[in-house]
């Protein structure tokens, strides 16, 4: 982990420090009545800042909807931003149409949560292997071929696999085949999206050990998104909690697991199972639902779940605090 100290509203100071950065990004959706007209806007990311240094893994942890999969697929492009900026290694890649960043985005790379989805059935494993190498570059099928093989073997697959269909390997085989059709690209930066989900433990275990081993052979950074607080301790160097559409705590890893200091922060700690039964800290768990993302509360949107809410909290909405080392939080009232 690096000792700098953390600012997600900063720009980094060289791009050799900083692949991605992050500036006041927005996604709306609009709601719709049954007749199609326009009622409102789902604020599913709202003013979110941060920067990502290369070579590290930034994980992304929350509640589900808290906007943590809209984020990776609005940096992807898969959803258009409503507002702000996505710089990756120096370039605006906001708003860009698919033609004009297609050259920009086979750079950053996005892993579904459910890699068997984004393999297209009808196809054998050579088949979807080759299909980045046709639309991106242009390599000869015996280049193709090799570098295809090449990644293969990098995430521990035989090469036989090249002649099967995905319904006939294993969950595990099939997040190892994604990975593989992401690297054929050589990119620098991926997104994972819940990279772990549906696993068994066992299984878990190697593909977290395949993220780190391929991290350190393709020189990789890693947008980790993940709702396993336990997992995302062990690999991740620093991380963003999200609630609602906004980061609400961001810092080095351990430091916020040690020393949680906004209030959901501390809720989601301490839900997290332990030895013997669920682990009792000095913290709150969390209690009822989130507010309705189409009709927020004002001020501060966690404070209808908040024991520490105050009247102040439902004045104005508080800005990410630098008020500790390695560390920021956006309450009122964190100590």
């Amino acid at each position: 982990m690096t000792d700098a100290a953390i600012d997600p509203n900063a720009s980094a100071s060289a791009d050799d420090v900083a692949i991605l950065d992050v500036r006041q990004l927005k996604k709306h959706f609009a709601i719709r009545n049954p007749w199609g007209w326009r009622t409102g806007s789902l604020k599913a990311l709202d003013d979110v800042s941060f920067t990502v240094r290369r070579g590290e893994i930034l994980g992304i942890v929350g509640e589900s909807g808290c906007g943590k999969s809209t984020l990776g697929k609005t940096l992807m492009g898969i959803h258009q931003p409503t507002d702000g900026s996505i710089v990756f290694e120096g370039n605006d890649i906001a708003g860009l149409s698919p033609s004009a960043s297609r050259d920009l985005r086979r750079h950053l790379q996005y892993s579904y949560q459910d890699p068997g989805a984004s393999l297209d059935p009808r196809w054998k494993i050579r088949r979807a292997l080759h299909e980045p190498l046709v639309v991106h570059t242009d390599f000869g099928y015996d280049e193709r071929e090799r570098r295809v093989r090449d990644i293969l073997q990098a995430v521990g697959l035989p090469a036989g696999h090249l002649d099967l269909y995905p319904h006939e390997i294993s969950g595990g085989q099939q997040r190892r085949v994604g990975l593989a059709r992401i690297l054929t690209l050589h990119p620098s930066l991926i997104v994972l999206d819940e990279p772990t989900s549906g696993l068994d433990v066992s299984v878990q275990a190697t593909i977290l050990k395949l993220f780190l081993d391929l991290q350190k052979q393709f020189n990789l950074t890693y947008l980790f998104i993940s709702h396993d607080l336990s997992v995302v301790r062990m690999i991740c160097d620093r991380i963003a909690v999200m609630y609602l559409g906004k980061v609400v705590e961001f810092g080095d890893t351990e430091t916020v697991f040690e020393s949680p200091r906004h209030p959901y922060t501390q809720s989601l700690l301490a839900a997290i199972p332990d030895i013997g039964g669920r682990r009792i800290t000095d913290t709150f768990l969390l209690e009822g639902e989130p507010p309705n993302p189409g009709d927020l509360p004002s001020g501060c949107r966690f404070r209808t779940r908040c024991l520490m809410a105050q009247p102040r909290c439902a004045e104005s909405e508080p800005e990410l605090r630098t008020d500790w080392p390695d560390q920021q939080a956006a309450c009122f009232f964190a100590e």
